[in-house]
């Protein structure tokens, strides 16, 4: 399994980038991945999202769908989409640190 240097921290990740443990995350790691991932800032509203997703991944052990961050933390779909373009749930999943969510290509 691949090792990446991420803020200064060695972290395991999958064949795709993807942290393996979500206790390696951190907000520094969090704004690395989005600059990979074509995002050069994390404004407020991409926090309230990432943080919700940790949380709700922590409660429930399950990456939150979509569907899910639009009910629960109140964020509109096009919101969503427009703070992650281009696969918003895998996007999103990916910068909080979580695996690659179930039904993402």
């Amino acid at each position: 399994m691949p090792v990446k240097n991420f803020a200064g921290k060695q972290v395991k990740v999958d064949e795709e980038g993807f942290l393996l443990n979500p206790d390696d995350w951190t907000e520094e790691i969090a704004s690395e991945l989005a600059s990979a991932e074509g995002i050069d800032e994390l404004t407020d509203k991409h926090w309230k999202l990432l943080v919700f997703m940790r949380e709700d991944y922590k409660e429930n052990g399950k990456i939150p769908t979509i569907r899910r961050i639009k009910n629960n933390a109140g964020i509109p779909v096009k919101e969503i989409y427009s703070l992650f373009p281009d696969g918003p749930a895998k996007k999103a999943a990916k910068i909080a640190g979580l695996g690659k969510p179930e039904g993402c290509v």
